[in-house]
């Protein structure tokens, strides 16, 4: 009988943890998949003997795997075509659900966002330290400055993080009839309802990433969000069928559809009964993965 790997062994016990670390920091399917691939090769290639904590080893490895993606993604992110969003995450029957290869807790559009404006080693060094509970003196090690100086990174990060207003706590009961109405709404272009539904500062997100149509720009406010929708209805040829099943997009309630031929998911902020943001990810690159799992 042939005895498993403990370098896999060890490795796949933490993939999920792993996972979620490097999704944090990325934002991306595409890029959390090559990270682990990346940081595996690195851990076979240690003996176990000389590392004393392997899941700490294993966090630093992918932590540095991120940085060095993020400081060389800065520039493509600066051309990027339109809103960008990062790749959404589908769990099926309740807000809490987690999907098979990432623990998805904290991973919310609106999070991911907000670190997405950070500067890579403050974002690396809030996550560390809220997320994942390292000392400042082992963040310190990892980015090569100083603890008063990842107190410092850390302290900003919690700043700029704590002016976003979190949405309501996601539930099926609450959230579904709210989705449900969003959709009649916009697929049938009902100026009025819409502007009921959304929320005085409401946003909308369309990723398509200058790969398939999609709004260039953020668009604030409920006339100019109902506008969109009902411009969108005026062009669809198709007739409008029920709502799609309940979704929770990165913790956000949702719909998985497609229009128009093209893959979208759509996500729902929701703030006191009323929208207070949707994102749609319609890039075909940052679907591959919901294909591939069907």
């Amino acid at each position: 009988m042939r005895l498993p790997d403990p370098h896999s062994q060890i490795f796949e016990e933490e993939r999920r943890r792993l996972a979620g670390l490097a999704y944090r920091m990325t934002g991306s399917v595409a890029e959390t998949d090559d990270i682990l691939q990346e940081a595996v090769i690195k851990f076979r290639g240690v003996a176990l003997s000389r590392i004393d904590h392997p899941t700490r080893w294993l966090s630093t490895v992918v932590m540095r795997l991120c940085l060095d993606h993020l400081r060389s993604a800065r520039t493509r992110k600066e051309t990027y075509v339109g809103a960008w969003l990062p790749d959404p995450l589908i769990a099926d029957h309740s807000s809490d659900a987690e999907s098979d290869w990432v623990e998805t807790e904290d991973v919310g559009i609106a999070l991911i966002l907000t670190l997405d404006r950070l500067t890579p080693e403050m974002r690396a060094a809030f996550i560390l330290r809220d997320a994942f509970d390292y000392s400042f003196g082992e963040i310190a090690m990892l980015l090569g400055k100083s603890d008063t100086a990842c107190r410092q990174l850390v302290s900003r990060a919690r700043r700029k993080l704590a002016g976003a207003e979190p949405a309501d706590p996601p539930s099926r009961a609450l959230s579904h009839p709210l989705v449900a109405a969003f959709w009649e709404a916009s697929r049938q272009g009902d100026m009025d309802r819409l502007l009921a539904l959304f929320a005085d500062d409401i946003e909308v997100h369309t990723d398509g990433g200058g790969k398939v149509p999609a709004a260039l720009n953020v668009l604030k406010g409920p006339r100019n969000a109902a506008r969109l929708f009902a411009g969108l209805a005026r062009k669809r040829s198709s007739p409008v069928g029920p709502c799609p099943a309940l979704r929770w997009i990165n913790g956000s309630p949702g719909f998985v559809s497609v229009e128009n031929g093209i893959l979208q998911t759509t996500a729902l902020s929701i703030r006191s009964g009323r929208i207070r943001a949707v994102w749609i990810v319609r890039n075909p690159e940052k679907l591959e993965h919901i294909r591939e799992r069907g």
